[in-house]
């Protein structure tokens, strides 16, 4: 008998050669990578960001113990999970919190949050495959399942010019939070899609790590509120929002449906699949149409608090289609910025002065996406 094998494999825990074999077939994790990764360099590594779906098509539920990612070309483990570190990764789909949310119910399915920072001294790997090592949760007894072969994909990632003017910036986002844009898949159009991957939020500090001026409840008193927006490339505009008003001030700014949660936005079609998002922006400030041609660099609208948002400020990704939650985000790097500093504890955020880089001099990066929560300097 012969097993076709086709994109991503079925599950079957691991199983004695055909001739003579006498462990038996065992259902368990159905493995799937919707989004195939592409390499994109940040804080000086290339990285791959993707998502693991594990499907319990068994009758009992399991408990993944361990995960390693493979490069099947050579034959190596490139990183290991497990124990807090894989707790800390995995989220269970649509299921409330319990005593024991790392253990997959028969039927329900849950995601790993991925992010792999590649050998400096190696090519890219071609493809990823990975293996689970999971715990049957009634009775303890351990399998495992190699599967969710997926190839990395080639093509660099858009290389764009800054989204707004000068600094200091803090470039606000982190892997690792439970409902940050990273993890936050949105059904559209039959589908389940992050378009939020590689999002950014952009928030204006002073010198002192400040956010706001005077009544930080008022939302006109942000230091960014009505900074120009900017076009990150020659592109021509694919979509257009500029009706929603927004609230005088954070403390009453209510809650949105769904399709209303980007606020007033831009996207810019880039070519090849690609678009750029400009969420969030402020009431009649929108300075283009669809269907209009703009080069990088021009003002396209302004810095403003509308949809869903604790805060004034900007939020900028790029996807696959022109649909605000209904694509898949895709990496980006900027052409240059600079490095001012960190925080390593974002509640410090408007409260305290940014971590300065080792030696205190501001670090210039090239063709690179932010690292999560650095305070970052575009020029003029």
């Amino acid at each position: 008998m012969r097993l076709c094998v086709f994109n991503l494999i079925l599950v079957v825990a691991a199983v004695a050669p055909f001739a003579g074999a006498t462990t038996p077939l065992r259902e368990s994790f159905d493995l799937q990578v919707p989004a195939p990764p592409t390499p994109v360099r940040e804080d000086g590594a290339s990285r791959l960001v993707y998502e693991l779906h594990l499907t319990n098509f068994s009758r009992e539920p399991l408990r993944p113990v361990r995960v390693d990612v493979r490069d099947p070309t050579r034959g190596a483990v490139l990183v290991a999970f497990e124990g807090d570190a894989l707790a800390h990764r995995l989220a269970r789909l649509g299921a409330p919190d319990d005593d024991d949310p790392g253990t997959i119910a028969p039927g329900r399915r849950s995601v790993l949050y991925l992010e792999l920072a590649l050998p400096a001294d190696a090519p890219p790997p071609r493809a990823l495959e990975h293996r689970i090592d999971y715990a049957i949760a009634a009775t303890g007894t351990r399998s495992e399942v190699i599967g969710g072969r997926v190839v990395v994909a080639d093509a660099p990632p858009d290389r764009l010019g800054a989204p707004l003017r000068g600094g200091p910036w803090a470039a606000i986002h982190h892997p690792a939070w439970p409902r940050g844009h990273r993890r936050v898949p949105y059904t559209i159009d039959g589908r389940a899609r992050i378009p939020g991957r590689f999002a950014i939020d952009w928030v204006k500090l002073d010198a002192d790590g400040r956010s706001t001026r005077g009544d930080a409840d008022r939302a006109a008193n942000a230091l960014g509120y009505g900074a120009e927006v900017l076009a990150v490339a020659d592109a021509v505009v694919a979509a257009v929002r500029d009706d929603m008003p927004e609230s005088a001030t954070v403390s009453a700014h209510p809650k949105h449906a769904l399709g209303d949660a980007t606020g007033n936005y831009v996207a810019l079609d880039l070519g090849d699949g690609r678009h750029a998002f400009y969420e969030h922006l402020k009431p009649g400030s929108v300075r283009v149409e669809r269907g209009q041609q703009v080069r990088r660099g021009d003002t396209i609208a302004a810095l403003g608090f509308t949809g869903d948002s604790t805060g004034p400020h900007l939020h900028f990704h790029v996807a696959d289609d022109a649909s605000p939650l209904g694509a898949e985000g895709v990496p980006f790097v900027f052409e240059r910025f600079e490095v001012l500093g960190r925080y390593d504890d974002i509640a410090k955020l408007g409260q305290a002065p940014w971590i300065p880089p080792a030696g205190g001099a501001p670090v210039t990066r090239t063709a690179e996406r932010p690292a999560p929560n650095v305070v970052v300097d575009f020029g003029d």
